[in-house]
């Protein structure tokens, strides 16, 4: 679907006319777009395209993504929803620096110590969102906030290229009702499968080591906080204004499709 394409669906969405709503949409789109620039340029860095990376990947670990990113997905949830109540949230800066320090011992064992230290660094991807969901105002014991906040890693992932026109947060094309956790586990492990093998190998790749894992891994949790701070930043403002999360997610939808596009235009005058 284009930018200009009106499905009925969307029709049928009442406008919204507000431009305090549309200052906040704006905040959203611009804090969504500036989320992946930092993954873009350290793969630049690197020298390799996304999916070149997954290229990369043994044949055998690749046939196993799906599987990785369920059981990745399905630890990381039971363990981060028992680690919050014992140990408390230290903050954004703290769980970026962690998950450096991860990605470091998971990139100087090359892939097997990858693959090994994947599940701890989704534990503490997810630990982070559900502790911004409690910054935003929501329970995050609670089921509900617990399956948005999983809807986060629907996003495309710090390594995309796709400029957000899929709008990463899926949450509004995923099902927003009737759904249990190990549902929605099931529908966003193969999206998350292919972020999960563009990391693994980033990671595995030789000359990289430590230095690779520690980047790769800031560069994650810093990537999947700036998105759930967009998504539950969403939630909240439809909650306080009433108005339809759907109307509100295609508005930011809108917003970060000219935003991107205004930043492939600004590259291409430089190159």
């Amino acid at each position: 679907m284009t930018a200009h394409s009106i499905t009925p669906r969307q029709a049928i969405l009442p406008p919204i006319d507000d431009p305090s709503v549309h200052a906040e949409v704006d905040r959203l789109a611009r804090r969504y777009v500036a989320a992946g620039g930092l993954g873009m340029d350290l793969l630049a860095a690197v020298g390799g395209s996304a999916q070149g990376l997954i290229e990369r990947l043994p044949a055998f670990v690749r046939s196993r993504l799906d599987d990785l990113a369920m059981t990745a997905l399905d630890r990381a949830f039971r363990a981060a929803s028992r680690s919050r109540r014992v140990v408390r949230d230290r903050g954004d800066w703290f769980n970026r620096l962690a998950s450096a320090v991860t990605g470091a011992a998971g990139g100087v064992g090359g892939l097997p110590a990858a693959m090994v230290e994947l599940p701890l660094s989704v534990t503490m991807l997810l630990r982070s969102i559900l502790g911004i969901a409690e910054e935003y105002g929501f329970d995050a014991s609670a089921e509900e906030t617990r399956i948005e906040a999983l809807r986060v890693f629907a996003a495309a992932g710090p390594m995309s290229d796709d400029d957000g026109a899929d709008l990463g947060l899926v949450a509004a094309r995923l099902s927003i009702t009737g759904q249990s956790v190990q549902t929605l586990i099931a529908r966003i492990a193969p999206r998350f499968a292919g972020v999960l093998g563009q990391k693994l190998a980033a990671q595995a790749t030789p000359v990289f080591g430590a230095v690779a894992g520690a980047s790769i891994n800031y560069t994650f949790a810093r990537y999947y906080q700036e998105i759930a701070r967009v998504h539950f930043g969403l939630l909240r403002l439809a909650r306080e204004t009433g108005l339809p999360r759907e109307a509100l997610t295609e508005a930011l939808r809108l917003r970060i499709e000219t935003l991107s596009a205004a930043r492939a235009a600004r590259r291409a005058g430089r190159g």
